[in-house]
């Protein structure tokens, strides 16, 4: 069984909590390791990976044995760790974005002496 950990958000989608387990017949690829989770969990399909062209969404983000495999080839073996399900495949919300502060509506003012 592989071990995959979901962002908050995805968890709530899919109604889990803690971590998923898959199973991969085969070779054990992040194609086939998403290709099983979206079949066991179908409302995921789209949310992780385009529903047409099967690429990574913009502010998703893959590890593997603390390794960010995001830029990889889907088709690349996971580690041997992942693959025997010692380490966990973490999918990752990205966070983008942050606050704006208010500019000062006037200078402050400077004491006279």
């Amino acid at each position: 069984m592989i071990r995959v950990v979901l962002p908050a958000h995805l968890r709530t989608l899919a109604r889990v909590t803690g971590e998923v387990e898959v199973s991969v017949q085969g070779e054990v690829t992040l194609r086939a390791v998403l290709d099983a989770l979206e079949g066991r969990y179908p409302v995921l399909c789209g949310a992780i990976r385009d529903h047409t062209s099967q690429r990574r969404r913009a502010f998703v983000r893959f590890f593997a044995c603390e390794q960010d495999i995001s830029h990889e080839s889907p088709d690349m073996l996971l580690p041997a760790p992942v693959a025997a399900g010692v380490e966990p495949l973490l999918i990752v919300g990205a966070i983008a974005g942050g606050i704006t502060l208010p500019k000062p509506s006037r200078a402050p003012e400077q004491a006279a002496f």
